[in-house]
Formats: structure tokens, sequence, C-alpha cells
């Protein structure tokens, strides 16, 4: 008789202790990371899929001849053969491929919105070399009518960030690229920020014409460390007396007083929350750097400072350092082939990403920094594999296809959740008219989290940008980044 009471009681017990295990977990959040503009991302309800007897590039370097691949509840359910249906609707992928939803890991979708106007132009706060106050999401235009146009090319999720005039650009964000009014609606659940840094020429010649710092590549570093030693201090001074411990570091004052003016320790500042987010590794660093031997002083800066560089972006010399970057972990997000344009561009190969891609622990990627070369990054891709090829190094499309997929998510810190088609995963899936490496390649489904958001033969999987309502075709022709 005193069964259900102990059980009721066991229950209780047990709400209890989760309810303050997440109290406590929340507690110990950084408030550097706090977001008060959460993601209101909902999945599409959709039903079950069944992609039946395609070859499938589960973007873990693995190729599965006449494949199927369940989607149920917005999550890969199953790869294999011969996966029963169980009431799902059935596509047939004969002669089809299928991958996961590409990532591109450096746009300005949104920020730079089309039509190309300065009353679009969001994405560079060219006010101080400085800014990690900024977030790119607070710029992002969800009416882009690019946004559509890169689901046409298969890609499902992406990374919108700041641009590169400044040492610390801001944060930037990631979406899922599904239609929406505010850009909320389309921030990935749980992803981490990124930081947007750059290096070279471009801070440098945006404030050395100013007549300001920085003028030189010295310049440059001397902001870096200057704002990192800030954030360094704010950091100490907002943490913890129990949570410290260990070594102080050269650059470290004491617990009295501030370096600089900007060190307080009391009043919350938003650039040094940025920059303290990095330093725990709550936000993802990711540095606009060309050069090789520039490359190599920021990761020297990250171990200076404490954080890790989740990526170089560009980085058209980074086939010169690319054993440096497969033992520490850094990606190399890169071009096909953009190269030459200025002087810092000059050495860049088409090998690039497939020498950089070799070594053991690799990280390549292929990314855009174009809101048209996002609607094609696949062929960005088979150009990589051509030139690979006329040196000698054969690539796979099985691996090839990790540059656009499993290889971006990681950098992104959003791997345990989508990049690859494994059981548990975000069912974010393109099913393609053949092999995605050819010039001749369509996407012709897209699904995120199980939805069916695209398909070539269904005008009502297209979605339009409400800007482009009621334009016509001649209206629309040659708009930037728009859906012909």
């Amino acid at each position: 008789m005193f069964r259900p009471t102990n059980a009721a009681l066991a229950v209780a017990l047990a709400t209890t202790l989760a309810s303050t295990a997440a109290l406590a977990a929340e507690k110990a959040k950084p408030r550097f990371v706090d977001d008060p503009y959460p993601s209101t991302y909902e999945r599409i309800a959709s039903p079950p899929v069944l992609i039946r007897g395609a070859t499938v590039l589960t973007g873990t370097g693995e190729r599965l001849e006449g494949a199927d691949v369940l989607m149920r509840d917005g999550r890969i359910e199953a790869v294999g053969t011969a996966l029963a249906a169980d009431g799902a609707t059935v596509v047939d992928g004969t002669g089809k491929w299928v991958t996961p939803g590409l990532i591109d890991v450096h746009s300005h979708l949104g920020v730079y919105a089309s039509p190309n106007v300065g009353a679009h132009s969001d994405g560079n706060e060219m006010t101080s070399p400085v800014t990690p106050n900024v977030w790119a999401e607070h710029s992002v235009w969800p009416q882009d009518p690019g946004f559509a146009a890169a689901l046409a090319g298969g890609i499902t999720s992406l990374q919108i960030l700041p641009g590169s005039a400044n040492l610390v650009g801001g944060r930037g964000v990631t979406l899922k690229n599904v239609p929406a009014t505010s850009y909320q609606a389309m921030k990935f659940p749980g992803a981490p920020w990124g930081l947007k840094m750059a290096c070279g020429e471009n801070p440098k010649r945006v404030y050395g014409g100013r007549g300001t710092a920085p003028s030189t590549r010295m310049g440059n570093v001397a902001g870096y460390r200057a704002a990192f030693i800030d954030a360094a201090e704010y950091l100490a001074k907002n943490t913890p007396k129990s949570d410290e411990g260990g070594k102080r570091h050269w650059w470290q004052g004491s617990d009295d007083g501030a370096d600089s003016d900007q060190a307080t320790g009391g009043k919350r500042d938003l650039k040094l929350d940025t920059l303290a987010g990095a330093i725990n590794g709550d936000i993802q660093v990711h540095i606009h750097c060309y050069r090789a031997d520039e490359m190599t002083t920021m990761l020297d800066l990250a171990r200076e400072f404490g954080f890790k560089v989740a990526a170089f972006h560009h980085g058209v010399e980074a086939y010169k350092i690319a054993d440096r970057l497969a033992e520490e972990g850094v990606c190399g997000a890169l071009w096909a082939d953009w190269w030459g344009f200025k002087m810092e561009a000059f050495d860049g190969i088409q090998e690039n990403i497939a020498l950089v891609d070799r070594p053991a622990n690799s990280c390549a990627i292929v990314h855009s920094d174009s809101e048209e070369g996002i609607q094609r990054l696949n062929q960005e891709a088979a150009k990589v594999i051509a030139h690979a090829g006329l040196a000698g190094m054969d690539i796979p499309p099985e691996r090839a296809i990790r540059w656009l997929t499993q290889n971006a998510a990681k950098s992104l810190g959003v791997l345990d959740r989508t990049g690859t088609l494994e059981t548990g995963k975000m069912a974010d899936v393109v099913v393609w008219n053949g092999t995605p490496f050819s010039v001749y390649a369509k996407a012709e489904q897209v699904y995120i989290d199980g939805a069916r958001v695209y398909d070539i033969a269904d005008p009502g999987r297209r979605p339009t940008s409400d800007f482009l309502l009621g334009q016509g075709a001649d209206a629309r022709h040659g708009m930037t980044g728009g859906v012909e």
C-alpha cells in the first residue's frame, strides 16, 4: 500500500534533483555567452521519408552504392540497404546521389543583401579597428534573395560573418537556410557564435588610409594584443576566486586596479564579453588571413592568450603550413582558385585545398565568401578535385564531400548535430541528379530537419523572397544573388 506513495516521492525527488542540476548548469554558464536574442527556430513538421537505392556519400568518408536513407522526426534514423519504409514517403534514388546538406562557413548573405545598394551595406562596422561588440545577426535581412538561391545549390546551413575591414570584426552567427521573417527563426539552435578577425592588408589599408592605427602589419599585431590583454584582465576580474588558479601570465596585472582604461572589472563591456568568450573557448575564432607567415603569427597569438583558432579563411598560402594546421587541429576554409587580386593573394595555387587536405587529422573546407559562389559550392570542390588530379593526387568523391559537410560543421562547432548522415543527427540532406562534382550537377531535392524545403520539380517547394514578389523577370535581371 505504500508503493504508490514511494513511487511518487521518487519521481518528485528526481524532478527536484534534475531542476537543481539544470539551475546549477545555467549558473555555471559564463555570462559572456548569454543570448538575449535566442533562436526561435522550429523544424517544419514532416512525414518520414525514405530515399531508396541511391549512391550515398555519408560525409564520414564512406560511399555506399544502392543505399537507403531514412529520415523520421527531423533526424536521420538509418542509413543502409533494404530499409523498411514503415509508412514513410518513398523517394526513388535510382541514379541519384545523396549527401549531407552543404555548409558554407563564410557567407555575407543578409548583411550584404541583394540588391547591392548602400542601404544593404551592413557587414563592416568601420568606425574602429576593434569591434567585437557588434554581432552580424543584428544586420541579417532574412528577405535577401540570396538565401533561396543558395538553397537551390544544396546549402542547408551557413555562417554569416562581419566583413574583414577590422582587426576584430565582431560575432558571426550560424543559420539554418529556411525562409523566415526574423533572423532568430533561422538561427541554428545551440550553435556557438563565431568571432571574425582579420589580418594583413585590409585593416592596415582601411585605418592607415585615415591616418590612424593600424597602418602596418606590426600595428595589426599590436592591436590584437592590446585587445586580448584587456579581455584577459576582464576575464580574470569577472571569474569567481574559487575558479581561479594557475600561473599568471606576464601581461596579467595584479588583482588590484586595471592595466588599461577598459579593464575595469566592474561595468559590463560588450567588446570584452566577446573576447573573453573566445578565450574561454565558448566562441569559435575564425580569422581572415592569406599569407603563411601571418597565419603562424596568429597561431602564436592564440597560444599567448589561450584561445583556439577554429579556422583560417581564404588562406591562399595555407599549403605552405598544411602540416602545422593539421597538428594544431585548425581548419583551412579556402577558395578553389581565387588568387592574385591583391598582393597578399599573389602566391596562391590551385592545389591549395588538396594539399591542406593531405596530412593526417587535416581539416580542409571549401567556402564561398560570395553570393554567387555559394550557389555552386559543389562545383568549386569539383575544380579542386580536377586540379589535384593534374598534380597526381586522386581524391575520391567520398573524401571531397567532407570539405563541404563534415569539416565545415566541425569548424562551426556543430558536428555533433549535422554535417554527416549518421543516426540521430539532423536530417539535412540533398538529393542530386548525379555526382555532385559535375558541371551538370543539380540539387533536385533539399531537406532540412527532414522537411522537403526545396524541390526542383515542384514550384511550391522553391522559396521566393518577399522582396521579389510582384517583380517580373526583367526587373530581377542582373540582380546579384537573385533567383531567376
